[in-house]
């Protein structure tokens, strides 16, 4: 954590918006392949950076792109032909064999827009929407790549973002064919904590982090089960996003720089990444500043009327931004050094008992298991509402009808598992 560096970020962030541009159709410009502006060449740079940080540690990242050449779909198509988006994806490999396939992804989207989306040409500087969660993706490489770490990391940097998901959504579909276990995705979009002078309401110290409840692929009797037993607050990006909190609690150098935990999939009728790796049934949550300024976003550089318009780097906080990379690492940190979630955890609803039974399969990496217990009102596991074991099974004295279950998994060294919450099981097995 104390390797983040403001200083990095901002000449990170600043060097993005030197492009001019980085509308993801700017690829189809005349010149787009030897001006040095545009998407082309930021996606160049990014490409370059992570290749840099593989050389310093020896080459003990994979540098990969995925790309693909996506035609003008639905009513209102934001492409204006057949365009090639591109991604840039790193992988630090993990060093335990049976947990190296457990990839946990930071990301962020590096296109850009002017207020008009289908303006290639107009100047889209784009500083924190979103070369603020590029630079996050960026810096986490940089330092996470100088450590060793049983499961593996995976950072990611897309485009087509501006135009409708569309590098996310396409990597997401990539996950499965290649072979990438991935277990959870942290999106970062907007979090460069905006200095517009004057602005009083801004809180440098809270970045919101947005987690759906019921999950997007859930099909319907999924969702009939969830509702009968009273887990809508209970999908894996929302035990991701308490995942999240606990990490701000454990670890010390935050100070009073925390998450606030927004029960809600994005923000009100507006979407970005995550939900692409959400629609697939993967944990994914987003990260974004407290408060946003809606004159630095999506519009063309100018001034009218005194007020200054366009996404620039001088209304980033870069340290604001190394304090969302620094949660990020260190979450990133803490999945990738604890063992595996227990296995399958089951609630077991064989006959009208107040007692209630768990049980679930041994993790890899686990040494012993906590059993965890809120109020159905409550929003996280309080810490005192725990229960150590090293079985596979145990019995509770709190009633399923009143609380909710949670259970994650323990290494020697203390390192815990994201929190799974149990699955009812109405019959025994054959």
């Amino acid at each position: 954590m104390r390797e983040v560096s403001p200083q990095q970020i901002q000449k990170n962030i600043e060097k993005l918006a030197s492009f001019g541009t980085r509308n993801t159709i700017s690829i189809n410009n005349p010149d787009a392949q030897t001006s040095g502006k545009g998407i082309v060449a930021a996606y160049e740079w990014i490409k370059s950076e992570f290749q840099r940080y593989s050389d310093a540690c020896g080459g003990c990242m994979e540098v990969n792109t995925d790309e693909r050449v996506l035609e003008p779909t639905g009513p209102k198509p934001r492409l204006k032909g057949p365009t090639n988006v591109r991604n840039v994806y790193v992988i630090l490999r993990g060093t335990d064999p049976a947990l190296k396939n457990r990839i946990y992804v930071v990301t962020g989207h590096f296109d850009s827009r002017a207020k008009d989306v289908m303006d290639a040409n107009a100047p889209a500087p784009g500083a924190n929407d979103d070369a603020s969660g590029t630079a996050v993706s960026l810096e986490c490489a940089r330092v996470l790549s100088k450590h060793k770490f049983p499961a593996t990391i995976l950072f990611l940097t897309v485009s087509g973002e501006e135009q409708g998901l569309l590098g996310s959504a396409h990597f997401a579909k990539r996950v499965t064919e290649l072979g990438l276990g991935v277990q959870d995705v942290l999106n970062n979009d907007i979090v460069g904590g905006n200095r517009t002078p004057g602005d009083t309401k801004q809180n440098s110290n809270w970045v919101r982090v947005f987690s759906e409840g019921i999950p997007s692929n859930a099909t319907p009797d999924q969702i009939k089960e969830i509702r009968a037993t009273g887990r809508e607050n209970d999908s894996p990006s929302r035990e991701l996003a308490r995942y999240i909190a606990e990490v701000a609690r454990t670890y010390p150098g935050f100070g009073q720089f925390t998450p606030q935990l927004i029960f809600r999939r994005d923000r009100y009728l507006r979407g970005g990444d995550h939900i692409s790796f959400n629609e697939k049934g993967f944990a994914a949550v987003r990260f974004t500043e407290y408060r946003e300024d809606f004159h630095h976003q999506h519009e063309n550089p100018r001034t009218e009327n005194g007020i200054e318009y366009g996404d620039l780097p001088k209304f980033v906080d870069f340290n604001y931004v190394a304090n969302v990379a620094r949660l990020n690492a260190a979450t990133l940190a803490s999945l990738a050094l604890a063992p595996a979630p227990p296995v399958q955890p089951r609630l077991l609803a064989l006959e009208l008992e107040n007692d209630s039974k768990l049980e679930w399969g041994p993790a890899p990496g686990a040494t012993g298991y906590e059993v965890l217990w809120r109020k159905t009102t409550d929003a996280e596991f309080p810490e005192e509402n725990v229960t150590r074991t090293t079985d596979t099974k145990i019995v509770m004295p709190e009633s399923k009808d009143n609380v909710i279950f949670g259970v994650r998994s323990v290494d020697a060294k203390g390192h815990r598992s994201v929190i799974e919450v149990p699955e009812p099981e109405r019959k025994k097995e054959e």
